[in-house]
Protein backbone atom coordinates (compact mmCIF):
# COMPACT_ATOMS: atom_id res chain seq x y z
CA UNK A 1 0.00 0.00 0.00
CA UNK A 2 1.17 3.26 -0.88
CA UNK A 3 0.83 6.42 1.49
CA UNK A 4 0.15 10.23 -0.53
CA UNK A 5 2.87 12.73 -0.57
CA UNK A 6 2.70 16.17 -0.67
CA UNK A 7 4.26 17.51 -4.35
CA UNK A 8 5.61 20.37 -2.66
CA UNK A 9 7.36 18.30 0.06
CA UNK A 10 8.52 15.79 -2.12
CA UNK A 11 10.46 18.75 -3.95
CA UNK A 12 12.40 18.99 -0.93
CA UNK A 13 13.86 16.01 -0.29
CA UNK A 14 17.19 15.18 -0.78
CA UNK A 15 18.34 13.38 -4.77
CA UNK A 16 17.99 9.68 -2.85
CA UNK A 17 14.80 9.99 -1.07
CA UNK A 18 13.24 11.04 -4.29
CA UNK A 19 14.58 8.06 -6.09
CA UNK A 20 13.48 5.78 -3.36
CA UNK A 21 10.09 7.41 -3.35
CA UNK A 22 9.75 6.80 -7.15
CA UNK A 23 11.36 3.06 -6.94
CA UNK A 24 8.10 2.11 -4.32
CA UNK A 25 5.46 3.90 -6.79
CA UNK A 26 6.70 1.93 -9.70
CA UNK A 27 6.74 -0.91 -7.42
CA UNK A 28 3.17 -0.42 -6.79
CA UNK A 29 2.05 0.22 -9.92
CA UNK A 30 3.41 -3.06 -11.46
CA UNK A 31 1.91 -4.95 -8.97
CA UNK A 32 -1.40 -3.72 -9.79
CA UNK A 33 -0.83 -4.45 -13.30
CA UNK A 34 -3.29 -7.38 -14.80
CA UNK A 35 -3.24 -8.67 -18.48
CA UNK A 36 -5.90 -7.31 -20.58
CA UNK A 37 -6.65 -10.43 -23.23
CA UNK A 38 -7.41 -14.00 -21.83
CA UNK A 39 -7.33 -16.80 -24.43
CA UNK A 40 -11.21 -16.50 -24.82
CA UNK A 41 -12.10 -14.40 -28.13
CA UNK A 42 -15.36 -13.98 -27.52
CA UNK A 43 -15.44 -12.96 -23.91
CA UNK A 44 -17.48 -10.50 -22.26
CA UNK A 45 -14.82 -8.70 -20.22
CA UNK A 46 -16.63 -10.35 -17.12
CA UNK A 47 -14.37 -11.88 -14.44
CA UNK A 48 -13.94 -15.62 -15.06
CA UNK A 49 -11.89 -18.99 -14.30
CA UNK A 50 -8.39 -17.14 -12.89
CA UNK A 51 -9.04 -13.83 -14.26
CA UNK A 52 -10.28 -12.55 -11.36
CA UNK A 53 -10.86 -8.96 -12.96
CA UNK A 54 -12.57 -6.99 -15.61
CA UNK A 55 -10.38 -7.31 -18.89
CA UNK A 56 -11.22 -7.37 -22.72
CA UNK A 57 -14.37 -7.72 -24.12
CA UNK A 58 -14.80 -9.13 -27.75
CA UNK A 59 -15.51 -5.90 -29.15
CA UNK A 60 -11.97 -4.56 -27.91
CA UNK A 61 -9.83 -7.03 -29.53
CA UNK A 62 -8.39 -6.18 -33.01
CA UNK A 63 -9.56 -7.64 -35.83
CA UNK A 64 -8.33 -11.36 -36.35
CA UNK A 65 -7.73 -11.53 -39.98
CA UNK A 66 -4.62 -9.31 -42.14
CA UNK A 67 -6.62 -7.93 -45.38
CA UNK A 68 -7.33 -4.13 -43.18
CA UNK A 69 -5.91 -0.78 -42.62
CA UNK A 70 -8.47 0.78 -40.19
CA UNK A 71 -9.41 -0.30 -36.77
CA UNK A 72 -12.47 1.99 -36.57
CA UNK A 73 -13.73 1.26 -32.71
CA UNK A 74 -17.06 3.86 -32.61
CA UNK A 75 -18.00 3.75 -29.24
CA UNK A 76 -20.42 5.90 -26.76
CA UNK A 77 -18.75 7.45 -23.62
CA UNK A 78 -16.97 5.65 -21.36
CA UNK A 79 -17.04 2.72 -22.92
CA UNK A 80 -13.44 1.61 -23.04
CA UNK A 81 -11.99 2.41 -26.61
CA UNK A 82 -9.41 4.31 -25.29
CA UNK A 83 -7.78 1.20 -23.29
CA UNK A 84 -8.80 -0.99 -26.46
CA UNK A 85 -6.18 1.80 -28.21
CA UNK A 86 -3.88 1.56 -25.60
CA UNK A 87 -3.48 -1.94 -25.41
CA UNK A 88 -3.00 -2.62 -28.96
CA UNK A 89 -0.75 0.29 -29.70
CA UNK A 90 1.51 -2.10 -26.84
CA UNK A 91 1.09 -4.72 -29.36
CA UNK A 92 1.85 -2.76 -32.07
CA UNK A 93 5.55 -1.56 -31.02
CA UNK A 94 6.43 -5.36 -31.06
CA UNK A 95 5.72 -5.10 -34.77
CA UNK A 96 6.81 -1.92 -36.12
CA UNK A 97 9.87 0.51 -34.70
CA UNK A 98 8.08 3.14 -35.41
CA UNK A 99 4.41 4.76 -34.25
CA UNK A 100 2.17 7.95 -34.15
CA UNK A 101 0.21 8.57 -31.17
CA UNK A 102 -2.67 11.85 -32.69
CA UNK A 103 -5.35 13.30 -30.24
CA UNK A 104 -7.41 16.60 -30.97
CA UNK A 105 -4.52 18.63 -29.38
CA UNK A 106 -1.43 18.00 -27.59
CA UNK A 107 -3.33 18.48 -23.75
CA UNK A 108 -5.64 15.46 -24.79
CA UNK A 109 -2.29 13.50 -26.38
CA UNK A 110 -0.80 13.92 -22.71
CA UNK A 111 -3.79 13.54 -20.26
CA UNK A 112 -5.87 10.78 -22.12
CA UNK A 113 -3.47 9.01 -24.40
CA UNK A 114 -0.59 8.41 -22.31
CA UNK A 115 -0.98 9.51 -18.82
CA UNK A 116 -4.94 8.40 -18.66
CA UNK A 117 -6.46 6.12 -16.68
CA UNK A 118 -6.04 4.27 -19.81
CA UNK A 119 -3.43 5.58 -21.02
CA UNK A 120 -0.02 4.07 -22.51
CA UNK A 121 1.84 5.07 -19.47
CA UNK A 122 -0.63 3.95 -17.07
CA UNK A 123 -1.81 0.39 -18.20
CA UNK A 124 1.91 -0.52 -19.72
CA UNK A 125 3.53 -3.78 -18.56
CA UNK A 126 5.92 -3.43 -16.01
CA UNK A 127 9.09 -4.80 -18.54
CA UNK A 128 7.77 -3.26 -21.26
CA UNK A 129 6.82 0.62 -20.68
CA UNK A 130 8.12 3.07 -22.96
CA UNK A 131 10.01 6.23 -21.71
CA UNK A 132 8.79 9.10 -22.35
CA UNK A 133 10.21 12.46 -22.87
CA UNK A 134 7.72 15.63 -23.58
CA UNK A 135 10.10 17.62 -24.75
CA UNK A 136 10.74 15.74 -27.77
CA UNK A 137 6.88 14.30 -27.97
CA UNK A 138 9.06 10.82 -27.55
CA UNK A 139 7.63 6.96 -26.51
CA UNK A 140 10.40 4.90 -26.52
CA UNK A 141 9.88 1.00 -25.60
CA UNK A 142 12.21 -1.45 -24.03
CA UNK A 143 12.70 -2.99 -27.88
CA UNK A 144 13.79 0.40 -29.67
CA UNK A 145 10.29 1.33 -31.07
CA UNK A 146 9.81 4.83 -30.72
CA UNK A 147 6.50 6.05 -30.70
CA UNK A 148 5.93 10.73 -31.73
CA UNK A 149 2.90 12.56 -30.58
CA UNK A 150 1.25 14.76 -32.79
CA UNK A 151 -1.82 16.83 -32.61
CA UNK A 152 -4.43 17.53 -34.70
CA UNK A 153 -4.35 20.72 -34.20
CA UNK A 154 -1.02 21.29 -36.52
CA UNK A 155 -2.06 18.28 -39.14
CA UNK A 156 1.27 19.27 -40.94
CA UNK A 157 3.82 17.77 -38.21
CA UNK A 158 2.62 14.62 -39.95
CA UNK A 159 3.80 15.73 -43.38
CA UNK A 160 7.09 14.05 -43.70
CA UNK A 161 7.75 11.67 -40.95
CA UNK A 162 6.97 7.79 -42.33
CA UNK A 163 4.94 5.55 -39.46
CA UNK A 164 4.26 1.69 -40.05
CA UNK A 165 1.33 2.43 -37.57
CA UNK A 166 -1.07 4.85 -36.16
CA UNK A 167 -3.24 4.95 -32.65
CA UNK A 168 -5.83 8.23 -33.63
CA UNK A 169 -8.03 8.90 -30.60
CA UNK A 170 -11.43 11.21 -31.48
CA UNK A 171 -10.91 12.07 -34.82
CA UNK A 172 -14.44 12.16 -35.53
CA UNK A 173 -14.09 14.83 -33.58
CA UNK A 174 -11.19 16.84 -35.16
CA UNK A 175 -11.85 20.26 -36.44
CA UNK A 176 -8.90 19.67 -39.09
CA UNK A 177 -9.74 15.70 -39.93
CA UNK A 178 -9.34 15.66 -43.48
CA UNK A 179 -6.09 17.23 -43.38
CA UNK A 180 -4.26 15.28 -41.19
CA UNK A 181 -5.75 11.91 -42.41
CA UNK A 182 -4.23 13.13 -45.80
CA UNK A 183 -1.06 13.85 -44.18
CA UNK A 184 -0.88 10.24 -41.73
CA UNK A 185 -2.35 8.21 -44.45
CA UNK A 186 0.55 9.48 -46.82
CA UNK A 187 3.05 8.46 -44.11
CA UNK A 188 1.84 5.16 -43.15
CA UNK A 189 4.63 3.54 -45.59
CA UNK A 190 7.04 1.39 -43.19
CA UNK A 191 6.39 -2.37 -42.79
CA UNK A 192 4.51 -4.76 -45.21
CA UNK A 193 0.83 -4.15 -43.55
CA UNK A 194 0.64 -0.43 -41.80
CA UNK A 195 -2.15 -0.18 -39.53
CA UNK A 196 -4.60 2.50 -37.78
CA UNK A 197 -6.73 1.92 -34.79
CA UNK A 198 -8.92 4.83 -34.37
CA UNK A 199 -10.93 5.29 -31.50
CA UNK A 200 -13.93 7.74 -31.18
CA UNK A 201 -17.55 8.71 -30.36
CA UNK A 202 -19.00 8.53 -33.86
CA UNK A 203 -20.52 11.82 -35.51
CA UNK A 204 -22.20 11.95 -39.15
CA UNK A 205 -19.08 13.78 -40.30
CA UNK A 206 -17.73 12.79 -44.21
CA UNK A 207 -14.48 11.92 -42.93
CA UNK A 208 -16.40 9.40 -40.74
CA UNK A 209 -19.34 8.26 -43.18
CA UNK A 210 -16.16 7.39 -45.81
CA UNK A 211 -13.78 5.10 -43.63
CA UNK A 212 -16.99 3.54 -42.24
CA UNK A 213 -17.82 2.42 -45.80
CA UNK A 214 -14.33 2.03 -47.10
CA UNK A 215 -13.71 -2.47 -47.02
CA UNK A 216 -10.53 -1.68 -45.85
CA UNK A 217 -12.19 -0.89 -42.37
CA UNK A 218 -12.97 -2.93 -39.33
CA UNK A 219 -15.68 -1.68 -37.59
CA UNK A 220 -16.52 -2.46 -33.94
CA UNK A 221 -19.04 -0.79 -31.75
CA UNK A 222 -19.78 -0.75 -27.96
CA UNK A 223 -22.50 1.10 -25.56
CA UNK A 224 -21.49 2.79 -22.73
CA UNK A 225 -23.34 0.22 -20.83
CA UNK A 226 -20.36 -2.23 -22.20
CA UNK A 227 -18.41 -0.89 -19.42
CA UNK A 228 -20.40 0.43 -17.05
CA UNK A 229 -18.75 -2.00 -14.03
CA UNK A 230 -15.61 -0.10 -14.96
CA UNK A 231 -17.20 3.52 -14.68
CA UNK A 232 -17.51 5.49 -11.59
CA UNK A 233 -21.67 5.58 -10.52
CA UNK A 234 -21.49 9.23 -10.88
CA UNK A 235 -20.19 9.39 -14.54
CA UNK A 236 -23.01 6.78 -15.59
CA UNK A 237 -25.41 8.88 -14.01
CA UNK A 238 -24.51 12.41 -15.66
CA UNK A 239 -24.39 11.01 -19.01
CA UNK A 240 -27.23 8.36 -19.39
CA UNK A 241 -29.48 11.13 -18.07
CA UNK A 242 -28.39 13.21 -20.10
CA UNK A 243 -28.38 11.16 -23.09
CA UNK A 244 -30.62 8.25 -22.79
CA UNK A 245 -33.98 8.46 -24.86
CA UNK A 246 -32.45 11.24 -26.64
CA UNK A 247 -31.67 11.13 -30.85
CA UNK A 248 -28.05 11.77 -29.33
CA UNK A 249 -27.66 9.76 -26.77
CA UNK A 250 -27.54 6.70 -29.38
CA UNK A 251 -24.30 8.63 -30.59
CA UNK A 252 -23.06 9.56 -27.57
CA UNK A 253 -24.30 6.57 -25.42
CA UNK A 254 -24.72 3.34 -28.13
CA UNK A 255 -21.93 4.59 -30.59
CA UNK A 256 -24.33 4.60 -33.03
CA UNK A 257 -23.27 6.67 -36.69
CA UNK A 258 -26.59 9.03 -36.73
CA UNK A 259 -27.99 9.73 -40.53
CA UNK A 260 -29.26 12.99 -41.61
CA UNK A 261 -33.02 13.14 -40.96
CA UNK A 262 -35.74 13.76 -43.82
CA UNK A 263 -37.64 16.98 -43.09
CA UNK A 264 -35.31 18.86 -40.90
CA UNK A 265 -33.80 22.46 -42.34
CA UNK A 266 -30.02 21.06 -42.37
CA UNK A 267 -27.61 18.74 -42.94
CA UNK A 268 -24.42 17.79 -41.82
CA UNK A 269 -23.24 18.05 -45.29
CA UNK A 270 -24.28 22.10 -45.08
CA UNK A 271 -22.04 22.31 -42.46
CA UNK A 272 -19.13 20.37 -42.20
CA UNK A 273 -17.30 21.84 -45.97
CA UNK A 274 -17.25 25.05 -44.20
CA UNK A 275 -15.70 24.53 -40.36
CA UNK A 276 -12.97 26.22 -39.29
CA UNK A 277 -10.46 26.00 -36.67
CA UNK A 278 -9.99 29.61 -35.53
CA UNK A 279 -11.93 32.77 -36.89
CA UNK A 280 -10.09 35.44 -38.37
CA UNK A 281 -10.56 39.02 -37.40
CA UNK A 282 -13.98 39.88 -37.15
CA UNK A 283 -15.92 43.27 -37.51
CA UNK A 284 -18.75 42.04 -35.32
CA UNK A 285 -19.69 39.63 -32.58
CA UNK A 286 -23.18 39.48 -30.90
CA UNK A 287 -24.15 37.22 -28.27
CA UNK A 288 -27.87 35.63 -29.26
CA UNK A 289 -30.16 34.47 -26.60
CA UNK A 290 -33.24 32.74 -26.50
CA UNK A 291 -34.65 32.36 -23.04
CA UNK A 292 -36.33 29.31 -21.50
CA UNK A 293 -39.90 30.09 -20.73
CA UNK A 294 -39.32 28.52 -17.02
CA UNK A 295 -36.71 28.15 -14.83
CA UNK A 296 -37.03 24.22 -13.94
CA UNK A 297 -35.25 20.84 -14.31
CA UNK A 298 -38.11 20.28 -17.19
CA UNK A 299 -37.56 23.46 -18.83
CA UNK A 300 -36.12 24.15 -22.01
CA UNK A 301 -33.26 24.98 -22.46
CA UNK A 302 -31.88 28.90 -22.94
CA UNK A 303 -29.93 29.34 -26.20
CA UNK A 304 -26.83 31.19 -26.08
CA UNK A 305 -25.22 31.58 -29.20
CA UNK A 306 -22.07 33.68 -30.02
CA UNK A 307 -21.51 34.55 -33.79
CA UNK A 308 -19.51 36.83 -35.40
CA UNK A 309 -19.28 38.44 -38.70
CA UNK A 310 -16.99 39.67 -41.61
CA UNK A 311 -17.41 40.77 -45.32
CA UNK A 312 -20.40 38.88 -45.67
CA UNK A 313 -19.78 35.83 -43.89
CA UNK A 314 -20.81 34.80 -40.22
CA UNK A 315 -18.64 32.87 -37.92
CA UNK A 316 -20.08 30.49 -34.90
CA UNK A 317 -17.86 30.89 -32.21
CA UNK A 318 -19.52 29.52 -29.11
CA UNK A 319 -22.71 27.29 -27.94
CA UNK A 320 -23.29 28.42 -24.10
CA UNK A 321 -27.06 27.18 -23.90
CA UNK A 322 -28.20 25.06 -20.87
CA UNK A 323 -30.76 25.03 -18.31
CA UNK A 324 -30.11 27.91 -16.03
CA UNK A 325 -32.11 30.23 -13.24
CA UNK A 326 -32.73 33.51 -14.92
CA UNK A 327 -29.88 34.94 -12.76
CA UNK A 328 -27.59 32.12 -14.15
CA UNK A 329 -27.96 32.59 -18.14
CA UNK A 330 -27.41 36.52 -17.40
CA UNK A 331 -24.02 35.44 -15.63
CA UNK A 332 -23.39 33.11 -18.36
CA UNK A 333 -24.05 35.91 -21.19
CA UNK A 334 -22.16 38.12 -19.15
CA UNK A 335 -19.16 35.73 -19.18
CA UNK A 336 -19.47 34.77 -23.10
CA UNK A 337 -19.68 38.84 -24.06
CA UNK A 338 -16.54 39.69 -22.28
CA UNK A 339 -14.72 36.54 -23.81
CA UNK A 340 -15.24 37.02 -27.01
CA UNK A 341 -15.25 41.40 -27.13
CA UNK A 342 -19.02 41.46 -28.32
CA UNK A 343 -20.66 44.60 -28.90
CA UNK A 344 -24.22 43.27 -28.42
CA UNK A 345 -26.62 41.13 -26.83
CA UNK A 346 -29.42 39.98 -29.42
CA UNK A 347 -33.07 38.83 -28.12
CA UNK A 348 -36.50 38.27 -29.34
CA UNK A 349 -38.88 41.22 -28.13
CA UNK A 350 -41.81 39.11 -29.09
CA UNK A 351 -41.38 36.43 -26.16
CA UNK A 352 -38.96 37.45 -23.37
CA UNK A 353 -37.39 40.89 -24.86
CA UNK A 354 -38.09 43.16 -21.83
CA UNK A 355 -37.62 40.26 -20.27
CA UNK A 356 -33.90 39.85 -21.50
CA UNK A 357 -33.13 43.79 -20.64
CA UNK A 358 -34.53 43.11 -17.13
CA UNK A 359 -33.18 40.44 -16.24
CA UNK A 360 -29.99 41.57 -17.94
CA UNK A 361 -30.14 45.14 -15.53
CA UNK A 362 -31.38 43.19 -12.34
CA UNK A 363 -28.05 41.05 -12.42
CA UNK A 364 -26.26 44.17 -12.76
CA UNK A 365 -25.15 43.32 -16.40
CA UNK A 366 -25.06 46.44 -18.39
CA UNK A 367 -24.60 45.31 -21.67
CA UNK A 368 -25.68 46.85 -24.97
CA UNK A 369 -29.41 44.81 -26.15
CA UNK A 370 -30.57 44.80 -29.51
CA UNK A 371 -34.50 43.61 -29.27
CA UNK A 372 -35.79 42.30 -32.81
CA UNK A 373 -39.27 41.58 -33.57
CA UNK A 374 -40.16 38.42 -35.22
CA UNK A 375 -43.02 38.64 -37.36
CA UNK A 376 -42.90 34.81 -39.00
CA UNK A 377 -42.75 31.45 -37.89
CA UNK A 378 -39.32 29.39 -36.85
CA UNK A 379 -39.59 27.71 -39.81
CA UNK A 380 -39.69 31.07 -42.16
CA UNK A 381 -37.18 33.06 -39.96
CA UNK A 382 -34.71 30.17 -40.02
CA UNK A 383 -34.67 29.54 -44.29
CA UNK A 384 -32.79 32.87 -44.81
CA UNK A 385 -30.09 31.80 -42.47
CA UNK A 386 -30.38 27.95 -44.17
CA UNK A 387 -29.55 29.61 -47.42
CA UNK A 388 -26.67 31.17 -46.12
CA UNK A 389 -25.49 28.29 -45.49
CA UNK A 390 -26.17 26.55 -49.05
CA UNK A 391 -23.73 29.53 -50.34
CA UNK A 392 -21.37 28.44 -47.82
CA UNK A 393 -20.96 31.73 -45.92
CA UNK A 394 -21.09 30.31 -42.60
CA UNK A 395 -18.23 28.87 -41.03
CA UNK A 396 -18.58 26.96 -37.47
CA UNK A 397 -15.20 27.38 -35.54
CA UNK A 398 -15.19 24.07 -34.21
CA UNK A 399 -17.45 21.49 -33.26
CA UNK A 400 -20.73 22.02 -31.31
CA UNK A 401 -22.46 19.03 -30.57
CA UNK A 402 -25.72 20.13 -29.11
CA UNK A 403 -26.67 22.93 -31.70
CA UNK A 404 -25.58 20.46 -34.59
CA UNK A 405 -27.77 18.14 -33.60
CA UNK A 406 -30.67 20.32 -33.15
CA UNK A 407 -29.93 22.13 -36.42
CA UNK A 408 -29.82 18.48 -38.37
CA UNK A 409 -32.61 17.08 -36.07
CA UNK A 410 -35.31 19.71 -36.05
CA UNK A 411 -38.20 19.14 -38.88
CA UNK A 412 -40.18 22.26 -38.67
CA UNK A 413 -43.30 20.99 -40.35
CA UNK A 414 -43.58 18.36 -37.86
CA UNK A 415 -41.88 18.79 -34.35
CA UNK A 416 -43.28 20.35 -31.58
CA UNK A 417 -40.30 20.93 -29.16
CA UNK A 418 -38.44 24.68 -29.50
CA UNK A 419 -35.05 24.24 -30.60
CA UNK A 420 -33.57 27.45 -28.19
CA UNK A 421 -29.81 26.73 -29.63
CA UNK A 422 -31.58 27.08 -33.05
CA UNK A 423 -33.55 29.87 -32.56
CA UNK A 424 -30.11 32.09 -30.96
CA UNK A 425 -28.47 31.04 -33.70
CA UNK A 426 -30.68 32.34 -36.43
CA UNK A 427 -31.33 35.56 -34.01
CA UNK A 428 -27.86 36.61 -34.04
CA UNK A 429 -27.26 35.27 -37.92
CA UNK A 430 -29.98 37.42 -38.76
CA UNK A 431 -28.99 40.61 -36.95
CA UNK A 432 -25.56 40.40 -38.24
CA UNK A 433 -26.69 40.05 -41.90
CA UNK A 434 -28.75 43.01 -41.66
CA UNK A 435 -30.53 43.76 -45.37
CA UNK A 436 -28.45 40.67 -46.43
CA UNK A 437 -30.81 38.45 -44.40
CA UNK A 438 -33.70 38.88 -47.48
CA UNK A 439 -36.15 35.56 -47.86
CA UNK A 440 -35.44 35.24 -51.44
CA UNK A 441 -32.07 33.66 -50.63
CA UNK A 442 -32.84 30.91 -48.61
CA UNK A 443 -34.57 29.04 -51.63
CA UNK A 444 -37.53 28.45 -49.21
CA UNK A 445 -39.45 26.33 -51.97
CA UNK A 446 -36.61 24.04 -52.34
CA UNK A 447 -36.85 23.69 -48.45
CA UNK A 448 -40.55 23.55 -48.93
CA UNK A 449 -40.12 20.55 -51.59
CA UNK A 450 -37.31 18.42 -49.79
CA UNK A 451 -39.76 18.42 -46.57
CA UNK A 452 -43.09 17.74 -48.87
CA UNK A 453 -40.77 14.45 -50.14
CA UNK A 454 -40.79 13.30 -46.83
CA UNK A 455 -44.74 13.58 -47.01
CA UNK A 456 -45.17 16.39 -44.77
CA UNK A 457 -47.48 18.79 -44.21
CA UNK A 458 -46.17 22.55 -45.12
CA UNK A 459 -47.28 25.17 -42.58
CA UNK A 460 -45.29 28.00 -40.93
CA UNK A 461 -44.47 27.34 -37.43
Amino acid sequence: MTTAVDPQAYKGWSPAAQAKALEKLQAARNEAWRPFYCPDAACNGKPHDVWEWNHARADQRPPTDADWLVWLLKSGRGAGKTRAGSEYTHRMANVTHRLAIVGATGADVRDIMLEGESGLLTIAAPDFRPAYEPSKRRLTWPNGAVGTTYSAEEPDRLRGPEHGYAWIDEPAHWALIQEAWDNLLFGLRIGRRPRICATTTPKPRKWMKEVTADPRTRLATASTYDNIDNLAPTFAEIVIARYEGTRLGRQEIHGELLDDIEGALWTYDLIEPDRLPFAPELTRVVVAVDPAGTANKTSDETGIIVVGFLEGHLYVLADRSGRYSPLGWAKAVDAVYDEFAADAVVAEKNYGGDMVRHTLQSAGVTKRIILVTSRRGKAIRAEPIVGVYEQHKVHHVGIFPELEEEMTSWRPYEDNFSPNRLDALVHGATNLLGRHARADIATPASLRQRAESAGLSVVAS
